[in-house]
């Protein structure tokens, strides 16, 4: 499974017959922190008349989905900003649009149109990331063999997450599962000289694009 998110946390504001709507779209990493953002985000806009929201978000495999119109029409808010979500193929991302209400009634059409546009501005305005299956593995290799590895990651779109320093070198690299097989015939073959590889664990991985 693959799937988008986001970089960082995109605020974009619209206006429409006077009623102000802020769209606050952040990245998140499990259904906790969409609750905590959200709430934190809700208590900065108490005075708003409407804080509504839609996130999904990857956990064990699956996707988890929530909406939520908060006192707008039902169908008007979270569950449109829910489908763009779904059709952007946007995961582990949480948007809340807050709306002061201007005086003027919106109808539902005119309700549907200002939640999906604050939501498409914000998913415009923000920096897309690629999330695949993948592996992260702890490398140990020789300090004269710590250039050669970082090229050959380079070389092959790997990332290398954390480096520390000791007798030996040792690396947290993230990589896509078929590249992580090419990685260990490479270290059998000895096209790469490391001293040992180590799974640590599967996750979703940032994927070059």
């Amino acid at each position: 499974m693959e799937f988008f998110t986001i970089k960082e946390m995109v605020q974009v504001e619209l206006v429409e017959k006077k009623s102000k709507f802020i769209a606050n779209l952040f990245p998140i990493e499990s259904i906790k922190e969409a609750e905590d953002r959200m709430k934190q985000i809700k208590k900065k806009y108490h005075d708003a008349r409407h804080n509504c929201i839609a996130y999904r978000v990857q956990e064990g495999g699956k996707i988890f989905e929530k909406s939520s119109d908060d006192g707008e029409p039902s169908g008007t808010a979270g569950a449109p900003m829910l489908t763009i979500l779904q059709k952007n193929n946007l995961a582990n991302v949480a948007v809340v649009v807050t709306r002061y209400f201007g005086g003027i009634l919106l109808g539902t059409g005119g309700l549907v149109r200002a939640y999906s546009d604050s939501l498409l501005k914000a998913i415009e305005n923000s920096s897309k990331i690629k999330k695949c299956e993948g592996v992260e593995i702890l490398i140990t290799m020789k300090y004269g063999d710590f250039d050669n590895f970082k090229y050959y990651c380079k070389n092959n779109n790997i990332f290398i997450t954390n480096v520390e320093y000791s007798e030996l070198i040792s690396c947290k690299i993230e990589l896509e599962d078929e590249k992580k097989e090419k990685l260990l015939k490479d270290f059998e073959t000895k096209a790469i000289i490391l001293k040992d590889i180590e799974e640590i664990t599967k996750k979703y991985i940032t994927k070059s694009i």
